[in-house]
């Protein structure tokens, strides 16, 4: 089974380094540079397994993402991972209260999100 991965990132190396971390033989990995393209990707139909997204992101905010996930049917219960320098108290807090699975702070350990990735995708 191929487990498909949404990631979207803002950060031209941050995005090509998680999509080289998370894609392996049995996963694959779609990247998008903005919110935008990421919910109209997300929207089309095709039901990922695993979404990590950026917080600060042009177009929509990975926040605003998090909040349309949670609203839409056949994405509601997908594992969202908040990938961000966002770090204070109170964004973390923010980030579960509007329906984050996981969240990590950047700088982040590749390492780290693999393994809380591949938690989620058992």
């Amino acid at each position: 089974m191929t487990h498909k991965i949404v990631i979207a990132d803002d950060d031209d190396t941050i995005r090509e380094i998680v999509e080289f971390k998370l894609s392996g033989r049995d996963r694959s990995v779609t990247a998008f540079e903005n919110g935008r393209e990421c919910w109209e990707h997300l929207e089309s139909g095709d039901s990922p397994d695993l979404i990590v997204l950026d917080v600060m992101m042009p177009g929509l905010t990975g926040l605003q993402v998090l909040e349309r996930i949670r609203e839409a049917d056949g994405l509601s219960s997908v594992p969202v991972i908040m990938l961000t320098s966002r770090g204070r108290e109170e964004h973390v807090v923010e980030g579960f209260e509007r329906g984050a699975t996981d969240y990590m702070t950047k700088p982040f350990s590749p390492n780290e999100l693999v393994a809380r990735v591949n938690s989620r995708l058992r």
